[in-house]
């Protein structure tokens, strides 16, 4: 009998799980546990459906039920969800347990799916606890009758972003602003049979937001082959186990470091994409210069940056990426990289390529908390004939919603944008069209504040250093704690001579 969970309902079961780990479980540990509980869960939900229909369309022959192709997920017999619920000690090694079965089950798809995280250590993790966590997660049946992919997997990023939330100022790598990933999609209007790459995926959002964007169009998107990297062996996992619980499964997620090794190799060169769209981890000093200056792959056609800054690594990495006919890449980065002075000669290399596209300025707290002010930076492998030689400037730096401390861009935002992006050949005060001279006189500098102006004026942007903006905050710092001084001192002989 179906019992069809509401978004609502799912919201609350999920963040529940959470509450439970409270008091035993920093907030950023969250995710090594919750989220393999919940596939853990979903794979043998989903596995006892397809053994009912199974029975259903093969008149109650049993032997259909071993056959693989009948089901999404194998579930090896004495490891499956209710087999670790029936466990009254060492909860934490049946579950171990179990999830080495099930990947072992299912090695080409789930291998080191569920992670390696600290299931036996009683002292965080009790038999008591585990136990109420998997109570609390049976409440629910999370079949595909009950709970379809797109509502899972709603819930799902639901929950990714309220421990995004907790986890604070390392979010970063977890989780990408979805409005400015919807944006960044919308521009780049993925097609049916396309291959879709994130070289920076974390949770693999920017690749499900492109599969969303076919999905609402209507279009054909089983057909389209998605690739991502992620260093961080635990978000790889997280991001596959969000693809599979969308219902994508024709996937390639690879734990490990895009610069160092980049996972995804054809003939001895890099492969090739369609779309690109990346968000990566702004002005990283850990990388290997040294080993750039060589690059086998020949990421290093702009330049080699300086070490304490590898924006534009990641960068030459996707142009070097993107498909000679079909490339286009969509990139979130600080705004730093439109105008730093030592990075201006790989600017005018990226210019004078005409890859370059187009350049949006986005407002402050965009960056997941962070208050810095971010860019999408577009580029394409062939563009229109009429934007051949010139780069698109949009400052939409103005569009922005501010709403219980988050920042998010509104649906009319981003159609604003898309609608400048779409016309291109536009001259006011929010896109403005701008040649390649243009450019060259100022430098190949591609500061927005160059080009355009808005009804206030001219935008200023903010091209301080580190250092002298905590100079400049020590300074209004030590002004107010002068002046409170002063005052409390006024206040203090007022009441004397009273």
């Amino acid at each position: 009998m179906s019992k069809r969970i509401s978004i609502e309902e799912l919201q609350s079961y999920l963040w529940n799980s959470a509450v439970l780990l409270r008091t035993n479980i920093d907030a950023g540990a969250y995710k090594q546990y919750i989220f393999p509980l919940l596939f853990f869960k979903r794979i043998c939900d989903v596995y006892d459906e397809e053994c009912r229909q199974i029975l259903l369309d093969f008149d109650g022959e049993e032997e259909a039920l071993e056959w693989e192709e009948n089901h999404h997920f194998m579930v090896p017999k004495g490891y499956h969800w209710n087999d670790v619920r029936m466990v009254a000690e060492n909860v934490g090694s049946a579950l171990v347990e179990a999830f080495h079965k099930v990947e072992q089950a299912n090695m080409e798809k789930l291998g080191g799916i569920f992670g390696e995280a600290a299931w036996t250590n009683k002292s965080r993790l009790p038999d008591r606890l585990l136990k109420e966590l998997l109570e609390h997660f049976s409440s629910r049946t999370l079949s595909l009758e009950n709970c379809p992919e797109d509502e899972l997997g709603q819930g799902y990023e639901y929950l990714i972003k309220k421990f995004a939330d907790d986890s604070g100022h390392t979010a970063q790598e977890f989780y990408t602003n979805r409005t400015v990933v919807h944006l960044m999609t919308e521009m780049l209007r993925p097609e049916s049979g396309e291959s879709i790459y994130d070289p920076t995926c974390g949770s693999a959002g920017m690749l499900i937001s492109a599969i969303a964007c076919l999905k609402e169009q209507k279009k054909e998107w089983r057909n389209v082959s998605v690739y991502g990297q992620e260093i961080n062996a635990l978000t790889s996992a997280i991001g596959r186990m969000n693809l599979f619980l969308h219902g994508v499964k024709d996937f390639q997620i690879v734990n490990g470091d895009t610069l160092k090794e980049p996972a995804f190799i054809e003939g001895g060169r890099l492969k090739q994409f369609d779309l690109i769209l990346a968000n990566p981890p702004y002005s990283i000093s850990q990388w290997d210069r040294e080993a750039f200056v060589g690059d086998k792959y020949g990421r290093n056609f702009l330049g080699v940056p300086p070490q304490g800054r590898a924006d534009y690594v990641f960068l030459q990495h996707i142009l070097k990426s993107m498909d000679k006919n079909t490339g286009r890449c969509a990139i979130l980065f600080p705004h730093g990289v439109l105008f730093r002075k030592e990075e201006r000669n790989m600017r005018e290399k990226l210019v004078r390529s005409d890859n370059l596209e187009c350049v949006i300025g986005l407002g402050p707290n965009l960056f997941y908390n962070s208050p810095m002010e971010a860019c999408i930076v577009i580029c394409r492998t062939s563009k229109k004939a009429e934007r051949r030689g010139t780069v698109l400037f949009i400052n939409a730096v103005q569009e922005v919603e501010r709403k219980n401390a988050q920042s998010y861009l509104t649906v009319q935002h981003i159609q604003k944008i898309v609608k400048a992006y779409e016309e291109y050949e536009r001259d006011d005060d929010f896109a403005r069209m701008v040649r390649r001279d243009e450019i060259e006189k100022n430098d190949f500098s591609l500061n927005i504040s160059l080009y355009l102006k808005n009804e206030k004026g001219t935008v200023e942007m903010d091209i301080r250093t580190v250092k002298q903006r905590y100079d400049s905050w020590k300074r209004s710092s030590d002004r107010m704690r002068m002046y409170y001084t002063r005052l409390n001192q006024m206040l203090e002989t007022k009441l004397e001579r009273v």
